[in-house]
């Protein structure tokens, strides 16, 4: 999701795992669309390192994420402590409200972000 909002602002990013699910979550699909803005054609990838190296920040989501992501010598390294909403638990309508609150702190997130770029 931070991707989308990255990428609807201009800006070139790229999203990736140490452990790719192999799919874009549904869920994350249509909560973004809702904000209109479509991440249908993003796939879920691999960390590549030699890619990583060439980029002005990394950062990391969820716990997991900060403390399995290698080092990438001379990158700033960022990491945003958001819960995965993948694992969401719930009636669909808990699962979609977790998704949801996910989505806004990633835009918020990323908003600020860019906006500190450009100090």
């Amino acid at each position: 999701m931070a991707e989308g909002f990255a990428r609807a602002a201009g800006v070139e990013a790229y999203s990736a795992g140490t452990e790719p699910a192999g799919y874009v979550h549904p869920v994350a699909v249509q909560v973004m669309a809702e904000k209109g803005i479509d991440i249908s054609a993003q796939t879920s990838k691999e960390l590549d390192l030699h890619l990583a190296q060439t980029m002005d920040a990394v950062i990391t989501v969820c716990g997991e994420a900060d403390e399995t992501c290698p080092a990438i010598p001379h990158v700033n390294r960022l990491h945003w402590p958001v819960p995965d909403p993948a694992k969401a638990t719930g009636t669909q309508e808990e699962v979609d409200s977790v998704f949801r609150a996910v989505r806004d702190d990633l835009a918020r997130r990323v908003s600020d972000l860019l906006e500190e770029s450009k100090r």
